[in-house]
């Protein structure tokens, strides 16, 4: 049966990275909201109310990359996604609808300290490698770290084996 496979994490705990790998290993793309963000939206980002304007289409972005996701996994293929899911709440509201829909998941969750992730960004800033999709100011880098709600085992309860930690 064909797995879904969940990347989650703070801002800079090499989400993309593990993606981009994960990808090479079970020969399927890695759908990353942040690359569809600026893909679809970047030419049109506001000076200002930067965050209602970027919820809203964070939402249609997942949206229409889990329809993409669910088409790979109706054809036997295995889906990765990386959808920004910080808060535990929209994490649990996910597991809900796949749970109710039958399809088989598994959550990756990466992390590192706050210092390492900072240095990574810096560095993937700089660098703009494989793993770019834009620049990461350290106003938004502490913002959002700050929204990152870890997983905690009221989340993963009645979803054992469903998880895998990289830290």
């Amino acid at each position: 049966m064909a797995i879904l496979h969940i990347i989650e994490g703070p801002v800079g705990a090499g989400k993309t990275t593990y993606a981009i790998q994960l990808s090479r290993d079970l020969s399927t793309p890695p759908l990353v909201l942040d690359k569809w963000m600026v893909t679809l939206f970047q030419a049109d980002r506001p000076e200002t109310g930067l965050w209602s304007w970027y919820a809203e289409r964070k939402t249609r972005c997942v949206s229409q990359i889990l329809s993409v996701a669910y088409s790979l996994l109706d054809l036997g293929q295995d889906a990765i996604v990386e959808l920004g899911l910080v808060k535990v709440e929209d994490r649990l509201k996910l597991y809900e609808a796949l749970d109710s829909d039958g399809r088989t998941y598994r959550v990756h969750i990466l992390d590192t300290s706050r210092d390492e992730r900072h240095r990574r960004v810096i560095q993937r800033n700089a660098v703009k490698g494989e793993t770019f999709a834009m620049h990461v100011s350290d106003e938004v880098f502490y913002l959002a770290s700050d929204m990152w709600e870890p997983v905690e085992a009221s989340e993963q309860q009645g979803r054992e084996g469903s998880f895998h930690f990289e830290v």
